[in-house]
């Protein structure tokens, strides 16, 4: 059975990014189809877009009147897709960051069933980061191990935004709940996903650093998610801990009455 695969794709002011993005993509996967989720970038990027998707049935736009954010953007695409069927949801960044030609990687995993989520992973074995500072580079992993030793997820890139969801997961978790943003946005997104007992994998990918356009990057952004881990984390290290209690209690109880 042949998946029906949408990539997700926000923006705000990308239009000297996206187009370079997208004949990317199409030149490395042209079986997929594309949803760009434009928060109204005064650019000119959702006209941009418009335009393609008059000649290209692969090409969608979701036009969004106010910049709300990434977190957003991707839900709202979350959406749009589970009401079009498809078996496979992407997330892929529209500045060029992510390789199109990583992606058929992520694909192969979702379409085989071998993981329920896709991780395109930077701190995975074979991963690299190309034209990163060093301070963003300390940054990126100094948060992703902070991310594991809080919450204990077993994900190397927990703030990655290179990634396949099965539909499966999408339609199981209540997305109405979700109000991160940023890095914050993924590892929200992987904490749930592993709470409900999906599968999770991760494969490694090369990160580039943006050639055009800014950064989306701000302090509001860390010290959400910096805050928010903490609080996850508490309450899913208090969750195992019960649990444990709990399976003790239960054999102490069972190695009493068989005495």
């Amino acid at each position: 059975m042949v998946s029906k695969i949408l990539v997700v794709i926000p923006t705000y002011n990308e239009r000297l990014a996206l187009p370079v993005t997208l004949s990317g993509l199409f030149e490395h996967r042209p079986e997929v189809d594309v949803l760009v989720v434009d928060d109204g970038s005064p650019d000119g990027t959702g006209d941009w877009v418009d335009e393609q998707a008059r000649t290209d049935p692969r090409v969608h736009v979701l036009h969004r009147t106010e910049k709300a954010g990434l977190g957003m953007a991707y839900l709202a695409g979350f959406d749009w897709a589970l009401q079009r069927d498809y078996d496979i949801i992407c997330e892929f960044d529209a500045d060029g960051s992510h390789r199109p030609i990583d992606l058929g990687q992520l694909l192969a995993v979702a379409r085989e069933g071998r993981a329920d989520l896709v991780i395109g992973s930077r701190w995975k074995r074979g991963g690299a980061i190309v034209n990163w500072p060093r301070s963003r580079f300390l940054l990126s992993r100094g948060a992703n191990i902070y991310v594991d030793t809080v919450m204990g997820l077993g994900v190397r890139d927990a703030t990655a935004g290179f990634r396949a969801y099965r539909r499966e997961v999408l339609e199981s978790l209540d997305l109405t709940d979700v109000q991160s943003q940023g890095y914050c946005f993924q590892i929200d997104m992987t904490y749930r996903t592993v709470e409900a007992g999906f599968r999770v994998a991760e494969v490694p990918i090369v990160f580039v650093e943006r050639e055009l356009g800014e950064s989306k990057m701000s302090s509001s952004i860390i010290s959400e998610a910096f805050t928010k881990v903490a609080g996850w984390g508490l309450a899913r290290r208090g969750r195992q801990a019960r649990s444990l209690l709990s399976r003790w209690a239960g054999g102490s109880r069972r190695h009493a009455e068989a005495s």
